[in-house]
C-alpha cells in the first residue's frame, strides 16, 4: 500500500495511518527515499551483482520461460535482498492502467482532525495494498473546486477509479463520473437515480434506536444538532429523529433543531445555545460523534454533568467515543469494514468482474454508554 498526499493541501501522514515494521515495503521505501536515505535498485544493479546480463535479469523477473529455474531463483533472491522494486510506471503504461485508486478527502480547515476518516482510510489503504493497488489521496474542501479535482484526475489518467464519500442529495461528482464512465463506488446514496454501486448505513434506523433509548430513560425534551442537509446521510438521520419523536408523541421544536458542520467546534457552539435557552433540553443528540464531543464540552463549561444533568449522544462510534469522559452513547458504523468493502467493490469493477451485490445498506447498532446516564 502506498498513500500519496496530493496537490491541494498537505496533511501529516501519521494522522492518516501509522506505519511500522509490518507496513508494506513499497510505503517504507518511498518514505526512505523522500528522506534521501535510499536509492532505487535497478535491473542494472542486479545484473552487476549476479553477473548476468540485463536482458536475462529482466526476463527472469518478468516470468519468461526461457530462463532456467535455477537462474531465475538466484536472480529473484538477489533482487529481494537488494530491495528491488520494479518500474511500476512502465508496467502500467503497457497495460493502460495505473493500479492506483483515488480518494478525495474532504477537509474543513488547516488540519486533518476527523478520526472517522483515519479509520476509513485504513480500511481502504490496507485492502488496496492486499490487491497490489496504490492509493492516491487528495484533499479538497467541499465546494465549487471539488469537482475540478476529479476532472484533473480523470483527464490525467492518474487513477483507475474513485471512492466517493459524503454524498449529497444532488451530487455533481457522481453525475460527472457516470457521464465519463469512470469506475467509482460511493459511501452513501443520493436522491433520484441510484444506478451506481454504494455502501451505506441506514441512518434513519440508527437514529430511531437512539431516540427510543432516550425516551425509555424518561427524556421528553430532546434536541438535535444536525449536519448540513446538503448531505444525504444528514437528511436520513434527521428523518429518523423526527419520526421516532413523532411515534413517541413528542415534538422537535424549531428552536431545538440546530445545525453544525460536523466539527467539534460547531457542536460546542450549538450546544451552548441550546443549554443556555430559557427552556433547555434534557437530552442532545448530535449527528456525528465529533459534534457530540463539542456538546459535552459545552455542558462541562456551563457546570453541567453529562449523564446526570444532560444526556448527550452521537453517531459513528469513532474510537474516541469509548474513551471519552464519560464514554459516549452512539450509533455504531463499522467504519474500517466499510472502507474495505468499498475498496473490494471498486477493484472488482476496475478488473471487469461483476459485483455480487451492487448496493449494500447496513443495519446500525446502538452502543449504550454513560453519557446518557446509564
Amino acid at each position: 500500500m502506498f498513500i500519496a498526499i496530493w496537490d491541494e493541501k498537505s496533511i501529516d501522514i501519521q494522522n492518516v495511518l501509522d506505519y511500522n515494521e509490518s507496513t508494506p515495503k513499497t510505503f517504507l521505501f518511498l518514505i526512505s527515499a523522500a528522506k534521501g536515505t535510499a536509492m532505487p535498485v535497478t535491473i542494472k544493479d542486479i545484473a552487476r551483482r549476479t553477473g548476468k546480463s540485463i536482458t536475462t535479469v529482466s526476463r527472469a523477473l518478468h516470468g519468461y520461460n526461457d530462463v532456467s529455474e535455477e537462474t531465475r531463483a538466484m536472480i529473484v533472491r538477489v533482487a529481494e535482498e537488494m530491495g528491488y522494486m520494479p518500474n511500476l510506471l512502465a508496467q502500467r503504461l503497457q497495460k493502460q492502467r495505473t493500479d492506483t485508486l483515488g480518494f478525495i478527502l474532504p477537509t474543513y480547515g488547516p488540519r486533518f482532525s476527523d478520526p472517522f476518516f483515519s479509520e476509513f482510510l485504513a480500511g481502504i489503504g490496507n485492502t488496496a495494498g492486499e490487491h497490489g493497488y496504490d492509493l492516491l489521496v487528495s484533499t479538497q474542501p467541499p465546494g465549487e473546486k471539488e469537482l475540478e479535482v476529479y476532472r484533473k484526475k480523470v483527464m490525467g489518467r492518474q487513477v483507475d477509479g474513485f471512492i466517493v464519500v459524503r454524498t449529497r442529495c444532488q451530487d455533481p461528482r457522481i453525475d460527472y463520473l457516470r457521464e465519463v464512465g469512470a469506475p467509482f463506488v460511493a459511501f452513501g446514496r443520493t436522491e433520484g437515480n441510484l444506478d451506481y454501486p454504494f455502501v451505506d448505513e441506514d441512518g434513519a434506523a440508527g437514529m430511531k434506536k437512539l431516540v427510543a433509548h432516550l425516551v425509555g430513560l424518561g427524556h421528553q425534551r430532546i434536541a438535535y444538532i444536525s449536519p448540513p442537509l446538503e448531505y444525504t446521510f444528514a437528511r436520513d438521520r434527521l428523518r429518523g429523529v423526527q419520526e421516532a419523536l413523532q411515534e413517541a408523541g413528542l415534538a422537535l421544536p424549531e428552536s431545538w433543531l440546530v445545525f453544525g458542520d460536523l466539527t467539534q467546534g460547531s457542536g460546542k457552539a450549538r450546544a451552548l445555545e441550546l443549554l443556555q435557552a430559557a427552556q433547555r433540553p434534557t437530552a442532545i443528540i448530535a449527528g456525528n460523534d465529533l459534534m457530540a464531543f463539542g456538546a459535552m464540552n459545552a455542558a462541562m463549561q456551563l457546570g453541567l454533568r453529562v449523564g446526570r444533568d444532560v444526556a448527550i449522544a452521537g453517531f459513528d462510534d469513532i474510537p474516541m467515543a469509548e474513551t471519552a469522559h464519560p464514554p459516549l452513547t452512539t450509533v455504531h458504523q463499522p467504519i474500517y469494514k466499510i472502507g474495505r468493502m468499498l475498496t473490494e467493490m471498486l477493484i472488482q469493477i476496475i478488473q471487469g468482474k461483476p459485483l455480487e451485490t451492487r448496493q449494500i445498506l447496513l443495519t446500525p447498532q446502538l452502543i449504550v454508554r454513560q453519557s446518557c446516564g446509564e
